[in-house]
């Protein structure tokens, strides 16, 4: 029974974005926890690169290009995707952007940009595939906020602002859709080893030391440690969770951190 409470088997997931880094790695594991995989990008050549790696992998998975910022064509994606592959019984809004500028020398149209991808978009994913599951009774929704949901960091002002907007419309989406049987909860990622972090995942690197010191466990996050969250929030197992993020970070959200004089 506990086995069967995490099994995915028959279930169609849509992750935005998921072409690479940690979307792929939620993605691999909803599907080799059974699930049929719908990935999503803007451009054709990294979705079907993504593509052939999922079915390298052994993983039954499906790719569609769409802006997940334009309504209009998430309606008609959605539609084709049900229409093709299947109900969509899990939605992972993943797809994220992050520009690193100072407030103060940040144009409104870089800001504006990271609220749309980061924020709006969800909205607008989740508005459309949630109708779908009010109709059929059930559903999962997961969105990836981060620990900027929370926390300030210098030069992510407009990510900081999405992601802890984020948080509020996943309880908002809680708040409403509940009744319905659909729970909507957040992921909140820690630092992870990535390519995009590779430069900086060395010793002696300012970042790397201060990582490794802020983290309780000692480490970067590997991609596959986001898998088991993903699983049980897309689960049976979840069915009476909702409107929370889960932080998998290690421990950092939980401490104000060491001294420098401790080891």
């Amino acid at each position: 029974m506990s086995i069967n409470l995490f099994d995915l088997t028959g279930k169609v997931a849509l992750i935005t974005g998921a072409v690479h880094g940690l979307g792929m790695a939620m993605a691999k594991g909803l599907g080799n926890a059974g699930a049929t995989i719908v990935v999503n990008n803007y451009s054709k050549d990294k979705l079907d690169e993504a593509l052939e790696e999922y079915i390298a992998s052994g993983l039954k998975a499906y790719g569609y290009v769409f802006d997940v910022t334009d309504e209009n064509a998430v309606k008609e994606a959605i539609t084709k995707i049900e229409k093709e592959v299947g109900p969509i019984d899990i939605l992972v809004n993943n797809a994220g952007i992050i520009k690193r500028t100072p407030i103060i020398d940040m144009e409104v149209a870089d800001f504006d940009a990271v609220i749309q991808v980061d924020l709006v978009a969800p909205f607008i994913v989740s508005k459309n595939v949630a109708k779908g599951m009010i109709k059929r009774g059930g559903g999962k929704i997961i969105n990836i906020c981060s620990m900027m949901s929370e926390l300030g960091r210098d030069s992510v002002s407009a990510y900081a602002a999405a992601k802890g907007g984020l948080k509020m419309l996943t309880r908002s989406m809680a708040t409403e859709w509940a009744k319905h049987n659909i729970q909507t909860n957040g992921i909140g990622p820690g630092y992870f080893a990535t390519s995009q972090t590779a430069p900086i995942r060395v010793d002696g690197h300012p970042f790397n030391e201060f990582i490794m010191g802020r983290t309780p466990a000692g480490r970067w996050g590997d991609p596959d440690d986001l898998q088991g969250a993903a699983i049980f929030l897309s689960s049976k197992a979840s069915d009476f969770v909702n409107g929370h993020i889960v932080y998998v970070d290690g421990g950092i959200l939980a401490t104000i951190g060491k001294p420098s004089n401790e080891n």
